[in-house]
């Protein structure tokens, strides 16, 4: 089969529109889901959950339903306002509403696949034709208008359909490694509460608690052999720094890996091992950034706080952060998990009014259970082989997402010769 690729004009393959206004006074406590661009670029990157959650009543989607419509699965959403051009596909099962302006929705395909479509808008020429679609100086943005305009270069529909079964592949594998990760981290995380939250750690015998134990936590009987100290007593803990940014010298070529938040909430994981800046030793050295040991903690402490990863490599981040380095009295799994279990309580010793912030002063008082050498090792040779399989799926989905995006661009620009009868893994050339 010879492959007759066409130049279209979007609009003539879909429909492109926008929803209905809904006003923050319409937010429910719970109901139907309500997403923005943020809640969007969070599904699109793979995350199970969104951070904010909003919602609008069931009344109010149902009458939207029938007078205008909702997504449907297959819809695409385009985020259209601050982060632009994140698209989303719309799965089976989903039902939510989102906000007019943020989000552009593409809708009623005739002879173009959304998934296809999907991946198209991620690659280079996707990429290219929405920045001509984007108005704006201070908020850049697309408009409707512009987006209906676009050129897009398309083979045949069974080639389209075979295309994006190439890269989805890639994608449902990268998924399915994610809801492993995500039951792996709940296990670790409910053994972490069984033995330091509960008390119910092998081999532990309670004694009588100090009316300071009872105070943090809670209970009348506390583990002999254990005790309660301040975080800062037990672990070094660093803060961060950044470089000028207007001296190139700082960042050009760099080889240090420089952690911001923004890529601790991007990764959504226990671990990570990737960030999106790297600086030089000249623009470390011209910083207050300290680099700290791999298998460290890092804990975002400014503007959204208690964000939480452990690095695998020698890193530095900058000054957002409070980084714990663990030792042979409190294991990263340890404080890591404490910082998940005592969230709550964090965020709200922090101050600050133009963001909120948590001062390391502040964050070293806060007291957490130091354990008996016998309990530390049995929690590390608990927790490791989890925390470690974590990890590996991570890295197998960090190498599922580079050849993906790889063959993207090339698939896209039909450089690679498709066979629509072939199965979904089949082989191209």
């Amino acid at each position: 089969m010879v492959d007759v690729w066409r130049k279209a004009i979007v609009h003539e393959l879909c429909e492109i529109t926008s929803s209905k206004r809904i006003h923050v006074a319409d937010y429910q406590p719970e109901g139907i889901r309500f997403y923005r661009g943020k809640e969007i670029i969070e599904r699109q990157k793979g995350n199970l959950e969104v951070s904010t959650e909003l919602f609008i009543s069931e009344n109010q989607f149902r009458e939207i339903k029938n007078k205008f419509g909702v997504p449907l699965p297959g819809d695409l959403l385009l985020t259209s306002v601050g982060t632009l051009g994140v698209p989303y596909v719309v799965k089976a099962g989903e039902e939510f509403y989102f906000k007019d302006g943020n989000l552009t929705w593409f809708r009623n395909f005739k002879n173009l696949d959304s998934v296809f479509l999907y991946y198209w808008l991620l690659s280079p020429q996707g990429k290219a034709e929405l920045k001509k679609c984007t108005i704006g100086s201070s908020q850049s943005a697309f408009t409707i208008v512009l987006l209906k305009d676009m050129t897009i270069e398309l083979p045949p529909l069974p080639i389209q359909r075979r295309i994006a079964s190439i890269l989805s592949a890639y994608d449902d594998l990268i998924e399915n490694n994610t809801r492993r990760i995500k039951i792996l981290e709940q296990m670790a995380q409910a053994i972490y509460r069984e033995w330091f939250v509960e008390f119910r750690a092998p081999g532990v015998k309670l004694r009588q608690a100090t009316p300071e134990e009872q105070k943090v936590t809670g209970k009348d009987q506390f583990p002999a052999g254990w005790e309660i100290r301040p975080i800062g007593e037990i672990v070094i803990t660093l803060g961060g720094g950044t470089p000028s940014t207007k001296n190139p010298e700082y960042w050009e070529d760099g080889n240090i890996t420089w952690f911001t938040p923004s890529d601790l909430t991007a990764a959504g994981s226990m671990f990570i091992n990737e960030a999106s800046k790297q600086i030089t030793q000249l623009g470390f050295d011209k910083s207050s950034a300290h680099l700290f040991p791999a298998y460290s903690v890092m804990m975002t402490s400014r503007a959204t706080i208690g964000v939480t990863s452990i690095n695998t490599k020698e890193a530095c981040t900058n000054q957002g952060f409070i980084v714990c380095i663990p030792n042979e009295r409190l294991s990263a799994y340890q404080i890591y998990y404490w910082i998940a279990q005592n969230k709550e309580k964090i965020i709200n010793i922090a101050s600050g009014a133009t963001y909120k912030e948590i001062n390391r002063g502040e964050f070293r008082e806060l007291p957490i259970p130091v354990v008996d050498a016998a309990t530390y090792t049995r929690f590390v040779e608990t927790v490791e082989p989890v925390a470690k399989l974590i990890e590996n799926l991570l890295n197998k989905n960090a190498n599922l997402r580079q050849t993906r995006d790889l063959l993207l661009p090339r698939l896209v620009a039909g450089e690679i010769r498709i066979e629509p009868s072939a199965d979904a893994c089949g082989e191209t050339d």
